[in-house]
This record gives C-alpha cells, sequence and structure tokens, in this order.
C-alpha cells in the first residue's frame, strides 16, 4: 500500500513587519508498487513525428524504437500509436477499426508492428493537431485514469501559428501526461517545454537517432512504475493569507502556481501527476499579516492528497521576534533551491540573448549560471555550460562566450537547465 509523508524545511523566524515566509516541502513516496495494467487502469499513446523533415535513418530509427516501445508495453495496457504531420492519424488501431485504442496482447502487438513499419514521412509540422488526437483516443477509454503519452519530433512546429499549439496545451492539460523527446538539432526546445511543462512530463534532447529506443524504454519503465495515477498538493493559508508561489524544485524546477484549482477559499490544489517510490521537493512561499513580537501562528499547511484522502500533512510556521540572530537566518534548503531556480532561469535567458545576437547579455547571463552552478553543487549544469562558454573566473561569474559551440551542446544546456541537484542535508 503506498504512502507518503512530508517534511517541512524553513526558518519560520519574521522580523516585526515581517510578511513573507517560504518553506521547502519534501514529499515521500513509499510502498507505491508499479502500474496495475491487467484491470486497463493504464493507456500509452505513441506520437511520431513522420514529417518530411524525419525521411531516412531518423525515421527508421524512430520506426524501430516504438517497435522496441511496443515489446515493453505489458499486456492489458490500453495503447494506440500515432503518426504526427500537418495532420494526426491513428495508424494503430488502424484508422477503420471500429475503436481508438486497444488493450495489448500478442496479436495486437504483432499488428502494431507492422503498422508502425509501413510508417512513411511526408508534410509539414502541426503538433497541436497531434495532442488533440491523442486526447481523443484517451477519452475513448475513461476507465483508463492513468495516461501517458510519448512524442517524438526532429523539427519545429512550422505548419501553424504557435498560439495554436498553445491553446492545443492549454485544452488538454489535466487530461494525460506527455515526455516529450527532440531528435537531433532542428527541433526548438521551448516548443516542447511547453508542452512537457503543462503536461508535467519532461523534455529531452536525444542527439543521435540510434538512442531512440533506448530512450522510449527508460520512458515507459519509468511510466509504469507508477502505481499512483496521480496526487495533488494542498495548500491552506489563513484567513487574509496569500499564496505567492507553489514550485516544484527537485528533480527538476517546474512553476505550479498557476495550476492551482480552489478547493475551498482558503485551500487550493496543485497537479503533481503519477507518482512511482520517489521524493520531491517543493518550494512554497506564502504572505500573512504581520503580526507584533512575540506572536505565533500557522502559515501554511501543505498536504499531499490522492483522490479525497489526504495521505500527508506539513506544517509551515511564522514567528514574529526582534532577535536579529534568528529572524536573519535563511533556511539552507530555501536558499538552495532559490539558487537553482534562478540558475534554470539565468541559462535560458542566456541562450535566448545568444540566439537573439545579443552577445552582452548572454554572456552577463551565462556567467551568472556559471556562479549559481557552482554555489548550488549542479556539477551537471558547469559540464554542459562549459561546452558553451569559457569559464575563467567561476566564483565571480567571468565568462566568454565559445566561438564555435555547436547547436547541439547548446540544445542539450536548455534542455538540462530545469534539472536540480538536491540540497546536502
Amino acid at each position: 500500500m503506498a504512502t507518503f509523508r512530508a517534511e517541512v524545511f524553513q526558518n519560520e523566524f519574521l522580523p516585526d513587519g515581517g510578511t513573507d515566509v517560504h518553506a521547502i516541502v519534501t514529499v515521500t513516496a513509499e510502498g507505491v508498487g508499479g502500474a496495475v495494467t491487467a484491470d486497463g487502469g493504464v493507456a500509452e499513446v505513441v506520437m511520431i513525428d513522420t514529417s518530411g523533415s524525419m525521411t531516412g535513418p531518423t525515421l527508421e530509427a524512430a520506426k524501430h524504437a516504438a517497435q522496441v516501445a511496443l515489446d515493453h508495453i505489458p499486456d492489458g495496457t490500453w495503447f494506440a500509436i500515432v503518426s504526427g504531420s500537418h495532420v494526426a492519424q491513428r495508424v494503430f488501431p488502424y484508422p477503420n477499426a471500429r475503436v481508438a485504442i486497444v488493450q495489448m496482447e500478442p496479436g495486437a502487438r504483432a499488428e502494431a508492428k507492422r503498422a508502425v513499419a509501413a510508417l512513411k514521412a511526408t508534410g509539414g509540422t502541426a503538433m497541436s493537431t497531434w495532442l488533440r488526437l491523442a486526447d481523443q483516443i484517451f477519452a475513448t477509454q475513461p476507465a483508463a485514469t492513468q495516461r501517458h503519452a510519448i512524442l517524438l519530433t526532429d523539427g519545429k512546429n512550422e505548419s501553424e501559428p504557435r498560439e495554436q499549439l498553445t491553446a492545443a496545451i492549454r485544452d488538454v492539460t489535466g487530461r494525460f501526461q506527455c515526455d516529450a523527446r527532440g531528435v537531433g538539432q532542428h527541433w526548438q526546445v521551448d516548443e516542447l517545454r511547453e508542452i512537457s511543462t503543462a503536461l508535467l512530463g519532461t523534455v529531452e534532447l536525444i542527439a543521435d537517432p540510434a538512442d531512440i529506443a533506448d530512450d522510449f524504454r527508460a520512458l515507459l519503465a519509468a511510466s509504469l512504475a507508477r502505481g499512483v495515477a496521480d496526487a495533488q498538493l494542498r495548500v491552506w493559508t489563513p484567513q487574509g493569507g496569500q499564496v505567492l508561489f507553489v514550485r516544484q524544485v527537485a528533480p527538476t524546477v517546474e512553476d505550479l502556481t498557476a495550476r492551482r484549482t480552489d478547493i475551498t477559499p482558503l485551500v487550493g490544489a496543485y497537479p503533481t501527476g503519477a507518482w512511482a517510490d520517489e521524493s520531491r521537493d517543493y518550494h512554497v512561499a506564502v504572505r500573512v499579516p504581520s503580526r507584533t513580537v512575540g506572536n505565533e501562528q500557522l502559515a501554511a499547511r501543505v498536504q499531499i492528497a490522492v483522490g479525497d484522502e489526504v495521505l500527508a500533512s506539513g506544517l509551515v510556521k511564522a514567528a514574529w521576534s526582534d532577535d536579529a540572530s534568528l529572524t536573519a537566518r535563511i533556511s539552507p534548503e530555501v536558499a538552495h533551491y532559490t539558487g537553482q531556480a534562478e540558475l534554470a532561469d539565468a541559462i535560458q535567458e542566456g541562450l535566448a540573448a545568444k540566439a537573439a545576437g545579443d552577445e552582452a547579455t548572454a554572456t552577463v547571463k551565462l556567467g551568472r549560471a556559471v556562479q549559481l552552478a557552482a554555489e548550488t553543487g549542479n556539477e551537471e549544469a558547469t559540464s554542459k555550460l562549459r561546452r558553451v562558454v569559457d569559464i575563467e573566473d567561476e566564483e565571480h561569474g567571468t565568462v566568454r562566450l565559445k566561438r564555435g559551440a555547436s547547436r547541439l551542446d547548446e540544445m542539450a544546456l536548455d534542455t538540462a537547465s530545469t534539472k536540480t541537484t538536491r540540497v546536502r542535508r
């Protein structure tokens, strides 16, 4: 049986007149077990880019990867395959089938492999149609409460306005989770990040098409390890209180603030998606009315809930003091993850400036990223930054843009920008 626990790390002391309270809440799930596919509660949809740019080895590698993925989808799992170009088409179950999704069994697996083998590359790229078709397919099986999709592309979303993709993402948000993968160097990181962030998934670069199969295998293993289909982080604040933000800060930075739904006027719920046996950290910031020195109050109650059942709870406190040695302390956990969030922003803003030809801003931002990566012990970020900038002084963030840095190195840095290191306790 799945169990959750919540731990709160903060400095609860505020100076006279202080109002803002920050805390890191670590939520840990244990005993979750894998997704139960035999009862039809799990569904997988694989979306493969079949636009003209996929012609050749990339499409062949994607087809091989999809066939490998089919071998790793357990019997009983609902599944479908979507071919995506400037339009989306269901290729399995076949377009003339009476059902949009079927349960995996040996015969279906063999037929799906034949359908994948027949894929051909043609046309443009309109990912909104892929997402909407996946949503329609999932909707035909309401009993499948755990819904996961993989989206693979090698190109830009060039056959429709960006607003059309954004609208589709908005419309399908909350209906399924989606991991997005870009192969090669001609796709846009920000496009796939918009998809994966809204749909509580991940975005990664696959530099070599030969690696697609291993990535698909790992994605399915991770998806099928999630025995809890959906959980919410609930935050209660007192009358007069205000939630400033709620962010997941480990293992990746994801801002959940705008995803709030009201349970009551004082309680908001934030989606966290499906869970395996794992631990995640959340940065919760609230504002409460100031009270006089010597007073204490509960600033927030943070809970993890599955359905209507609350499985764990942590308390965020506030205490007003005139002792500067107490009020001046910054929680190590809060400081660490504040730096990690700033690191992600600095990398993304620096790369965007570089792409726009603003080398001065790019140098400043990426220099700050180098400094933050060192301060927070994010060795992966430092390693990837070294491929884009020459570091002269890590402590002060003095860098020079590396001439001839490859597009793939920049994309690897961009996609990894939201990955964080856990705070050392």
